[in-house]
């Protein structure tokens, strides 16, 4: 029956995240003690104004279908939520609001790609972007890059890649998985590239916006207004109200993208879920320092993992400056024998810590670097405080 299958589903994998997520919750359903830092998911519940907004839409009779787009006053809210925010300016016309930010992503690929186009990612990349791009029969071309250079490409390596097949630039900063943050000079230099090659479009996941520990809000590309036309601004509300469940993302487009997402959402999936959209409304009318307590909780828990990391000889990090993960280098263990069992790769090391001491993390080949390990602090103090016990205790 296998052989029936499209050849597009052959083409791409599982999603590594959910996959080691899912195998973490059969085995805690089995009675196994497992602690899962495998997602990335807030541990919080939303806050208490968006839920009473969604209860209110109940009320109010937000049971139907909306514009594919989303509701206009939505988008009006995305428009005011740019401008404050990002100092980016968009109309109505060029928002499109989606089943979650994946959503976005595909509605945006599926516009732009054709067979054998080529599209830049900088490695370490979220899981999704490189199998999304093969789904679309395009060729994803890969910038890696270096702990030692916090784990951002460099104008020459993004130039070097460049060629007349090139569609597309995906990148994310704040970054899933490494946390790194691009500075304002470092995307500046980035746009003078990209200004000589205008027919490249830029695809800025900015999901982790307000997730960052440094003194100033994370800058997006599109403010330099000599690339503007060429930048599709992602967001959405899952990371930083905690509303994973509620999938709302969302775009800031040129008007012929916009479009042509609303084309595809529209045969695809309609619109997304019409209480969600007025949750939030509430969520981005609010000002970001209205999510502060989670923010700062984020960062006393980075703060923790980066002490009690320093407990486990053999591991190399670097510090994150956004996100709620850690990537940390696991490839002085390859090739040793630990309790018994040799560790070949980064698969089978995390392989390893879930079947030995129950902690669920990703491998970093998921993310397209095949020597470290994404660990994820969006859990408690106490669950990371035992998690890095049981790895200290295990590896020492």
């Amino acid at each position: 029956m296998k052989d029936r299958l499209s050849y597009r589903l052959k083409n791409i994998s599982y999603s590594q995240t959910i996959a080691m997520s899912s195998k973490a919750r059969a085995m805690k359903k089995k009675g196994y003690d497992i602690i899962n830092l495998s997602l990335g998911e807030p541990d919080f519940l939303p806050p208490d104004f968006v839920l009473h907004a969604a209860k209110q839409a109940m009320d109010d009779g937000y049971h139907y279908y909306t514009p594919v787009s989303g509701y206009l006053d939505l988008r009006e809210t995305i428009c005011e939520k740019f401008s404050r925010d990002n100092r980016l300016k968009y109309t109505p016309s060029q928002i499109v609001v989606s089943t979650g930010a994946k959503q976005s992503i595909i509605n945006v690929l599926l516009s732009l790609l054709n067979k054998d186009d080529e599209v830049i990612i900088p490695a370490p990349y979220w899981v999704s972007y490189y199998q999304m791009v093969k789904f679309c029969e395009a060729y994803p071309v890969i910038i890696p890059t270096h702990m030692k250079n916090d784990f951002k490409i460099t104008p020459e390596q993004l130039e070097s890649c460049i060629t007349e097949r090139t569609k597309l630039f995906i990148f994310s900063t704040p970054c899933n998985p490494t946390g790194s943050v691009y500075s304002y000079e470092e995307l500046k230099n980035l746009s003078k590239i990209f200004k000589k090659h205008p027919q490249i479009m830029i695809l800025s996941d900015e999901i982790y916006e307000h997730i960052y520990y440094g003194k100033s809000h994370p800058i997006s590309i599109g403010i330099f207004h000599e690339i503007y036309p060429q930048v599709i601004t992602l967001n959405g509300i899952s990371k930083a109200f905690s509303m994973t469940g509620w999938r709302i993302g969302y775009i800031g487009a040129p008007e012929w993208i916009a479009q042509s997402c609303d084309k595809i959402q529209g045969q695809m999936t309609s619109c997304a879920n019409s209480i969600a959209q007025r949750a939030a409304i509430a969520a981005l009318k609010s000002h970001p320092k209205s999510i502060g307590y989670m923010i700062k909780e984020f960062k006393k828990r980075r703060n923790l993992v980066l002490d009690l990391i320093q407990e486990i000889h053999g591991i190399q990090w670097n510090k994150p400056h956004g996100s709620f993960y850690i990537f940390p280098n696991i490839s002085s263990f390859f090739g040793k024998e630990i309790h018994g069992v040799i560790i070949q790769n980064a698969n089978q090391f995390a392989e390893f810590l879930l079947e030995k001491i129950y902690v669920a993390t990703v491998s970093g080949s998921a993310f397209g670097d095949h020597e470290c390990l994404r660990i994820s602090y969006a859990s408690s103090e106490a669950t990371i405080i035992e998690a890095f016990m049981r790895i200290k205790n295990l590896l020492n």
